[in-house]
């Protein structure tokens, strides 16, 4: 106790900002990576540097605390062209101020571009139009996006409906919706390994399928054959929904409140998806 009292003492109020600002550093960049791939990443050069600091201090190896000196620039180099994907997601978020929007603005623009995707899709399902819609969550997509197009902006049903026109060039391939704005278009998506048992699932369910089990994100299929409309997630598909059922599922999965609240998404993601079960609708892949 007087060792803390001690310690406490001689901290002055410069020291606790300096503090501060070290512990929201290192809490902004394990944020910025939260959900992606960089995660075993990090674990593992955070396990590298703890050994390395650890043979350096507690036994003397000059030969080998001089290799670390020399190497250590080179590898504080290369960690932005690791890391570049995370640290441009980061950026863009610091640089469109998202900390300081106002939650109603953002559920309003949320819901409108909900509204948009589930028009069009709906739309083009009655007209036999193939789509695939993918939506970027937590974990990024940027290295699907180089793949394709970029397109950056606002998503509306003639946009929608536009690009997936059997007549234009854009059309063959996925659309990637990020923080409520269209991404890219015409990308390329990973399909799935596993075994479909269904053989009316084709390369877009399959491309679905297969997104969704790199991470986090939830796509959306119109399927050019039947004119019905498909929902994958964590490398589940639901099939045949409504648009009622759909914008329900969309404004679960991807509205802030949702994301906020895991415990509520659980429960409203059993209560959503449990009548499907029922009627043997939700496939597990």
């Amino acid at each position: 106790m007087w060792n803390i009292v001690w310690l406490l003492e001689r901290i002055s109020w410069v020291d606790g900002l300096d503090i501060l600002i070290v512990a929201l550093f290192f809490f902004m960049v394990f944020y910025a990576i939260k959900g992606t791939r960089a995660v075993p990443l990090v674990r593992g050069i955070m396990a590298l540097l703890i050994f390395l600091a650890l043979i350096t201090r507690l036994v003397h190896l000059r030969a080998f605390s001089w290799l670390v000196e020399r190497l250590l620039p080179a590898f504080l180099v290369g960690v932005p062209v690791l890391f570049q994907p995370e640290l441009r997601r980061a950026f863009e978020q610091l640089g469109r101020n998202r900390w300081f929007w106002a939650a109603p603005r953002e559920n309003e623009k949320l819901a409108l571009m909900i509204a948009n995707v589930v028009k069009a899709v709906s739309y083009m399902a009655t007209n036999y139009v193939g789509a695939l819609i993918v939506f970027e969550r937590q974990t990024g997509l940027q290295e699907y996006v180089d793949t394709g197009v970029p397109i950056g902006a606002e998503v509306t049903f003639e946009l929608l409906t536009s690009i997936f026109d059997p007549h234009v060039i854009l059309h063959d391939g996925a659309v990637i919706i990020r923080n409520g704005r269209l991404t890219a278009a015409a990308c390329v998506m990973p399909l799935t390994a596993a075994f479909l048992a269904d053989r009316e699932l084709g390369l877009r369910h399959r491309a679905a399928i297969g997104i969704t089990e790199e991470g986090d994100a939830v796509a959306v299929v119109v399927s050019e054959e039947r004119g019905k409309i498909s929902l994958t997630h964590n490398g589940r598909i639901i099939r045949d929904i409504e648009a009622g059922r759909l914008e329900s599922i969309l404004r679960t999965f991807l509205m802030p409140e949702a994301e906020r609240a895991p415990g509520l998404l659980r429960r409203l993601g059993r209560r959503i998806l449990k009548p499907h079960r029922q009627a043997g609708e939700e496939m597990p892949v």
